[in-house]
């Protein structure tokens, strides 16, 4: 991919950051993997091929990332949650189906198609118990949705990792998808950097931001520090 205006752009290691996911697992998804003797093929094709055999993710696979982690940690298989992928595609015709508003719709009917075509047993049982209640399923995909934004086509366009309500944004239209002060548009790593020399009433003044911003950018940047030390 030549052009990545409006993409976004991140390693592994700065995604895994963001979303609080094992780079290994994210590294299994998106490139495929080996197990007990079987190979399986990525979730989905990832966003970016940059041609020089890196790994790298582009907006829409980070925000896949967070759904597919989401369903897994509580407790869906990978091999429902691959198959739910697939299902999906087809249907909402996307190649990064879980991430679009209109799974936030259609995503339970398609988790339980999936489901009752898998095999018997009491997994099977409590997977089927958890979709067939629409709230359950609400439980899972709202908190994940519900901050993001997304375009007239239903894709997701911006994320606020921490709340609308707290001034940190990622959206692949600014700065490459690097976390940003939603409002002038400066990574929030520039504004907490300047902050740790200058202090924040200063940096506030030489960025034209207000102090509250900075201190969201220095809370949002030592969250993701204390990440990465874990």
């Amino acid at each position: 991919m030549g052009n990545l205006i409006g993409v976004g752009l991140y390693t592994p290691a700065e995604a895994g950051r963001l979303l609080d996911v094992p780079v290994g697992k994210i590294s299994r998804w998106l490139r495929g993997h080996k197990a007990g003797g079987k190979s399986y093929e990525p979730l989905w094709q990832p966003e970016i091929d940059l041609g020089d055999g890196k790994f790298q993710l582009g907006f829409r696979d980070l925000m896949e990332v967070r759904v597919a982690a989401a369903f897994i940690n509580y407790g869906v298989s990978a091999l429902k949650v691959r198959a739910a992928i697939r299902e999906a595609a087809e249907i909402i015709q996307q190649g990064h189906p879980l991430s679009t508003n209109r799974f936030r719709t259609d995503g339970r009917e398609i988790f339980l198609h999936v489901i009752e075509e898998g095999e018997d047993g009491e997994d099977r049982e409590r997977l089927l118990n958890l979709f067939k209640r629409q709230y359950e399923f609400n439980g899972v995909i709202d908190p994940i949705l519900k901050t993001v934004d997304f375009g007239d086509d239903g894709n997701p366009a911006a994320w606020w990792p921490r709340g609308r309500r707290v001034h940190v944004m990622v959206t692949p239209s600014r700065a490459f998808g690097a976390p940003i002060d939603s409002v002038s548009s400066v990574p929030t790593s520039i504004l907490a950097n300047v902050a740790k020399a200058q202090g924040i009433a200063a940096t506030a003044k030489a960025y034209n931001v207000t102090e509250l911003s900075i201190r969201h950018a220095l809370d949002f940047e030592a969250s993701l520090e204390q990440r990465q030390a874990a």
